[in-house]
């Protein structure tokens, strides 16, 4: 299952910086080694924070990631690093600083509290082996999510609200935990303060409509399973007409010669055990066309071949992988008489060479006998 940073830091993909800060300070503090002596859970989801934060915590690495994933960044070079002092102390500040008592107040703009779904929304798309390999022009028909005309995205009948009864519409709810006090977002109302007297009969208190439509974009080549693209603007619609974005993850299929690492690719290559005992000069395909294979006198069982930027294009440097070939021995399913009496003549004419069990194990049969004397 595949790490997601936002989840982590338990934010949405649309949230502000200030909003991402004020999570990472609140879960920083919650899963401290400090507050949690001894507890090897709370420190390895300490270390996640902090790794999520360093990523989504500065603008071109959250872009990166947002658009590429983590492989994004590890193919770009941008390696996880300690967040910045300013960061650290803040949460040393309220740790011990007088921090206790009243939760975190963050600056800042945040979603809509009112909003009923995240702008941005993710999908997986299938692609087939040549497709990822050489790019494509996809077009796909999608659903999402638009302001109920009827309520105006409220989801109450008429747009009529009321205060909410479990946060008294204060959007907030007091959290106790040993001597420390958390301000957490109401669950009920989701931070707004405000419930709806009646349920919108259009959206059934959704607060949304679905539409369909269709997306056309760009796949480069070289994209591989789990990379993640992002189609700007393609995504929820918000009450004031702004759509978020679209981020289509993808999914390869296998191929049946062809088995793709990275950017290079491997190819198995039936010979039979004549070609590699004599050596030939065959032909393999690739994914330019088609290549010379030399095999040399006693080729091995295995055996592979090298074909140097004949791979897979790499989908950010556009550098190309290499094209492995190995060899896979085949040997005769029967064998005629004469055949047999002509492979009988090949391995006498070899002498010793054609047994070589023989002198592997002399040694050995003379240090058994040794067992059992006496």
């Amino acid at each position: 299952m595949t790490l997601d940073y936002y989840e982590v830091l338990e934010v949405s993909r649309d949230a502000a910086g200030a909003e991402i800060k004020k999570s990472y300070r609140k879960l920083a503090i919650k899963y401290h080694p400090d507050k949690n002596p001894g507890d090897k859970k709370a420190e390895e989801r300490f270390k996640l924070i902090n790794e999520a934060y360093d990523v989504l915590g500065k603008e071109e690495k959250r872009r990166i990631y947002d658009q590429y994933g983590k492989e994004g960044l590890e193919r770009q070079g941008a390696g996880f690093h300690a967040n910045s002092m300013d960061d650290i102390m803040d949460v040393f500040n309220s740790m011990f600083g007088g921090g206790f008592g009243g939760g975190f107040s963050g600056q800042g703009q945040q979603r809509d509290p009112s909003a009923k779904y995240a702008l941005d929304f993710e999908i997986t798309l299938d692609l087939p082996f040549n497709e990822a390999v050489f790019g494509v022009e996809k077009e796909i028909t999608l659903s999402y999510k638009a302001p109920c005309a009827s309520c105006h995205g409220t989801g109450a009948k008429e747009g009529k609200m009321q205060p909410c009864g479990y946060c008294e519409g204060r959007g907030q709810v007091v959290m106790r935990q040993g001597f420390m006090t958390f301000a957490q977002e109401c669950p009920k109302c989701q931070g707004s303060g405000q419930m709806a007297q009646e349920d919108c009969h259009a959206c059934h208190g959704a607060g949304y409509t679905t539409h369909e439509q269709t997306v056309k974009f760009a796949v480069p080549a070289g994209i591989d399973t789990g990379n993640r693209l992002r189609v700007a603007g393609y995504g929820n619609e918000n009450k004031h007409g702004q759509r978020g974005d679209l981020y289509v993850t993808f999914q390869v299929e296998e191929d049946e010669h062809f088995v793709r690492d990275g950017n290079d690719i491997y190819i198995v290559v039936p010979v039979f055990f004549t070609q590699c005992i004599l050596g030939e000069t065959i032909t393999i395909p690739s994914l330019d066309g088609e290549l010379e294979l030399h095999l040399k006198e006693g080729t091995r069982d295995k055996e592979q071949f090298v074909f140097k930027g004949k791979g897979v294009a790499d989908v950010h440097s556009g550098r190309k992988g290499h094209l492995i070939a190995q060899v896979k021995m085949i040997l005769p399913n029967k064998i005629t008489e004469e055949q047999k009496g002509m492979l009988k003549a090949i391995q006498e004419s070899y002498g010793v060479e054609s047994r070589p069990h023989k002198s592997n194990f002399e040694s050995t049969f003379e240090r058994i006998k040794g067992w059992f004397k006496g």
